[in-house]
């Protein structure tokens, strides 16, 4: 029974990260300043915070990395990452908060067909299944949009090339296995705030929030998404099975979607929200999958 407990525990702190990082679409949406330079608020006003978690649980290993190596590993898969998140943020400008989330959310599958084309992993039929329902499902909920206009193709696209990006961030990040995950959400978040700095210099010139709302808005986002959210994953995540995890991850589009539709009246129609539950069917799928490919290469090495 304890155990039983713990799992369920786990599973709830699970479903409240994702949901946490699940509401940054309205924060994004609210901010006044460019996608990039709110992205670099969200990356540097949680920065502080980071190193205080890390201080608490690593203690003399705060900051270390077994592998100086990995340093640059966590510098590349940042630059993705900063990558990912601009074109995300972007993203929610032109098309409705429910698409750019689901896009994005289609990762599983480019992390999938990565291992396959790159790693010679074998085409299961799970993951047949995974990408025909996925993109059933896009396709299906951008054609029925509300309104489909070349700016909302135009955002959609832009979700799914951030989708690409995060995917090659995660499949760097996995790397990284041995390094203690507070040190390398540190060192990303680090990277990303650096890299975002850069993109938003290029942006605009308008840098500073316009009122101490602006800033709340800034400040929470940092501390909800960026620190809980990320914190509640991956301290939960690892102590889930494939299955119960691969759940608990799909909050994020759908309080997404609910907040979007509750905040900004981004209501979809049933047969939107039946092309969305196809979609999350598939992204399920397809994280079972990147679960079964981590077991076989397991395997293989032992």
């Amino acid at each position: 029974m304890p155990s039983q407990l713990k799992s369920v525990k786990n599973f709830f702190i699970l479903m409240l990260g994702a949901g946490l990082i699940g509401l940054a679409p309205l924060f994004v949406r609210w901010s006044e300043l460019s996608p990039s330079w709110t992205l670099f608020y969200r990356m540097f006003l949680a920065l502080p915070f980071l190193a205080a978690i890390n201080l608490y649980f690593n203690r003399s290993n705060a900051f270390r990395l077994k592998n100086k190596k990995n340093l640059m590993l966590s510098f590349i898969a940042a630059f993705a990452f900063a990558c990912d998140m601009s074109a995300w943020h972007w993203s929610l400008q032109f098309t409705s908060v429910a698409n750019s989330t689901i896009m994005v959310n289609t990762a599983p599958i480019y992390m999938v067909l990565i291992g396959v084309l790159i790693f010679k992993e074998p085409i299961s039929r799970q993951f047949i299944i995974s990408f025909a329902l996925t993109y059933v499902g896009v396709i299906g909920l951008v054609y029925f949009s509300n309104s489909i206009t070349e700016s909302g193709l135009f955002g959609d696209l832009l979700a799914l090339a951030a989708a690409l990006l995060y995917a090659t961030y995660l499949l760097i990040i996995s790397r990284l296995g041995t390094e203690s995950s507070i040190n390398i959400i540190f060192y990303t978040t680090f990277f990303t705030a650096l890299f975002s700095l850069i993109f938003a210099l290029f942006e605009s010139r308008d840098f500073l929030p316009s009122s101490l709302d602006q800033f709340y808005n800034l400040l929470i986002m940092a501390i909800l998404c960026q620190l809980g959210g990320q914190f509640f994953i991956t301290f939960s995540l690892p102590k889930l099975t494939a299955s119960f995890g691969s759940i608990g991850l799909l909050m994020q589009p759908i309080i997404a979607t609910i907040f979007g539709a509750l905040v900004f009246y981004e209501f979809l129609n049933f047969t939107q929200l039946g092309f969305v539950m196809i979609a999350l069917i598939g992204i399920y799928f397809a994280r079972l999958e990147i679960s079964s490919q981590k077991e076989r290469t397991v395997e293989i090495q032992n």
